[in-house]
């Protein structure tokens, strides 16, 4: 019997309707996943790796980029409530920009949507630090992340400034020609760049904004060299889709028009029934990639009785950076262990199978057995009932990229587990034709 056949629901991102994930596995309804993203529609990165709106109610099938190359295959793509707080994200011309140095040339350049939108950022009067800026409201003592995207004109480097109430200006210098974070200055919490294709670069930096009695600026500057601003008249830089939001890394871009928008949070949960699943033994398989190393809430896959009473679930650990969690629990009764994923990142794309048996839990990642355990735990009969993207209970929604999902209603031997965590999908498992898809 191939792991496909033992497998009693699989989901890998394909086909969706409003507010329905379809799975592959049981060959029923039974085993599709309930979606909710209520009243906002939010931005995917299509197939040609062009952002794209997604409607109201619509899972997003995501093709992100890796290094530069859109993937071939999609994921799904969950995300909490965010607010964008720019309020004019592709206008930089608006009066609601504050110009230094620097003048705008609007709808000059292919964006990452594909269409003719983006702005050339260019400097002028031959000073210093040519750059635009903003003045949110923002909370006390709480982390925002300023995000920009940007392709490379006449400069090779890009700055992001964020200052804080308290006075203190934190910066991240960005090389876009070789796609790095060149420095940073005064120690922002977070700075990011990510290769969207085409010559484009989203850069990031995340500031706990402190408290204090100056007013927070948000600044986008033209960088002639690591740790300089420009002092030329007339370079520029190409810049698109300005986002700044409460939270410490960036999370899909949020287009804006003369106010603020929001995007509803997403959850997928409700797969399966009883049937689906064995109170004995089984295993729960992943295929993720968390969207950060830390994060200030737990985020959680959990097969569970739709209570925090018994569930088998996997998580990250709150603000511990590449470590992993695997629960389960069984009333009272508790069988847990931290994991550091030392081989790779937690916010990559990694195979997590985690097994679960009286006395026979084990967990395997990428191929390799990274933890086994021997605590005795059983669950009550006829208890598992649903496989949902938190943890269990409704609480600590799951977020990030999903390619795969998977229970099994046995614990798979060893040699199985190796498989399930190496092959790139169920699909290549049965095109190395060690296993057949039904």
């Amino acid at each position: 019997m191939s792991l496909y056949d033992k497998a009693s629901l699989i989901m890998t991102p394909s086909g969706v309707k409003s507010a329905k994930i379809y799975s592959k596995k049981p060959f029923n309804t039974n085993g599709d996943f309930t979606f909710d993203r209520n009243s906002t529609v939010a931005t995917r990165v299509n197939k040609d790796g062009l952002i794209e709106n997604v409607a109201i109610d619509i899972p997003r099938l995501n093709y992100p980029f890796v290094n530069g190359v859109v993937q071939d295959d999609p994921s799904l793509l969950l995300e909490p409530v965010k607010t964008n707080l720019v309020q004019y994200s592709e206008d930089f011309s608006n009066v609601y920009w504050t110009k230094n140095l620097a003048t705008i040339i609007s709808n000059n350049v292919i964006s990452p949507d594909g269409t003719l939108n983006a702005s050339k950022l260019v400097s002028g009067n031959d000073g210093q630090n040519s750059r635009i800026e903003f003045f949110p409201t923002v909370s006390d003592n709480t982390i925002y992340t300023s995000s920009l995207f940007v392709q490379k004109g006449d400069l090779d480097f890009m700055s992001l400034n964020l200052r804080g109430k308290n006075g203190v200006t934190k910066v991240a210098y960005f090389d876009i020609e070789n796609g790095t974070v060149s420095s940073t200055i005064n120690s922002p919490d977070n700075a990011k760049i990510e290769n969207y294709g085409n010559g484009w670069f989203r850069v990031s930096i995340s500031v706990n904004v402190a408290s204090g009695v100056e007013s927070v600026r948000a600044q986008f500057v033209l960088a002639s060299a690591d740790g300089s601003v420009d002092t030329s008249n007339g370079s520029f830089n190409s810049i698109y889709g300005a986002q700044l939001e409460q939270g410490s890394y960036p999370t899909s871009y949020i287009p804006t028009s003369g106010s603020t928008e929001t995007r509803a949070a997403e959850t997928a949960n409700g797969a399966g029934t009883s049937a689906d699943f064995n109170d004995s033994e089984g295993v729960l398989y992943a295929e993720i990639a968390y969207p950060t190393q830390t994060t200030s809430s737990n985020l959680r896959i959990a097969i569970s009785d739709t209570t925090a009473n018994n569930r088998v679930l996997i998580q990250n650990i709150n603000h511990t950076a590449n470590k992993l969690q695997f629960y389960v629990i069984v009333g009272t009764s508790t069988v847990s262990t931290d994991v550091s994923v030392v081989s790779s990142d937690i916010t990559l794309f990694n195979k997590i199978a985690f097994k679960y048996k009286t006395n026979d839990f084990s967990v395997w990642i990428n191929g390799v057995k990274v933890l086994t355990d021997t605590s005795g735990i059983t669950f009550p009969s006829g208890t598992l009932t649903e496989l949902a993207f938190d943890g269990g209970d409704g609480v600590y929604d799951w977020y990030g990229n999903t390619k795969e999902i998977a229970a099994f209603k046995e614990a798979l031997t060893d040699s199985e587990l190796e498989s399930l965590t190496s092959w790139d999908s169920f699909n290549d498992m049965a095109t190395g034709q060690l296993y057949s898809i039904k």
